[in-house]
């Protein structure tokens, strides 16, 4: 048995075009505002996917170490901004891009390696082919969580900061008095994940199992 690419046509992207109107459409209808966020976002997930096309066309062709470490690190830079950008109130200067870069870099780059070296094992282990979309997806999966976490670690310690403030003066550490938010911010970042594994096999598949 043989696989193939599925090519698609003008209309069936036409087609796909179309579902996006339906849904600006029923924004505009409904008052929700949210229409020139959606056309926004399809004319950018446009220009990008053509881009990400002509560079991963040369990519592939190359086989660099270095080209491929400079496409790592344009999207995490990338995905580090998207998460900076999801936060409601934001810290001075490069701290809320730096802690998302910095958090979203250890964990994805850590298990896109380990997966690479340990179970894929191409040759050489950082194959493009494999790398780019392995660590595309764990980056998709990390800036969700991380950005709800620090979303909701943000929020609620504005919202309670006399209480962390109170604490603070009783002489308790800060590490204490932020205790019960990190907590509260690691359950957010985290149930998206948990969610998707206990449905996987039974509403959804792996990504690697469908491309």
């Amino acid at each position: 048995m043989t696989s193939q690419a599925i090519p698609l046509t003008a209309f069936d992207l036409a087609l796909a075009a179309f579902l996006l109107v339906i849904n600006g459409g029923l924004s505009l209808w409904l008052g929700l505002g949210i229409t020139r966020s959606l056309v926004i976002a399809a004319v950018r997930m446009t220009v990008q996917l053509l881009l990400v096309g002509l560079v991963l066309k040369a990519l592939f062709a190359q086989q660099s170490p270095w080209l491929t470490l400079g496409v790592v690190g344009i999207m995490v830079g990338f995905a580090g901004y998207e998460i900076m950008n999801r936060q409601d109130r934001k810290l001075t200067g490069w701290w809320s891009y730096g802690i998302g870069v910095s958090t979203m870099t250890f964990a994805a780059i850590s298990v896109t390696c380990l997966a690479l070296t340990t179970q894929l094992k191409p040759d050489p282990w950082w194959d493009a082919r494999y790398a780019v979309p392995i660590l595309g997806m764990i980056l998709g999966n990390a800036m969700t969580g991380i950005s709800l976490g620090l979303n909701t670690l943000f929020n609620t310690v504005v919202r309670e900061r006399w209480a962390v403030e109170a604490q603070i003066a009783l002489g308790f550490p800060r590490q204490v008095a932020l205790r019960p938010f990190i907590r509260r911010a690691l359950k957010t970042a985290l149930m998206p994940t948990i969610n998707s594994m206990a449905a996987t096999g039974v509403v959804s598949l792996p990504g690697m199992m469908t491309g």
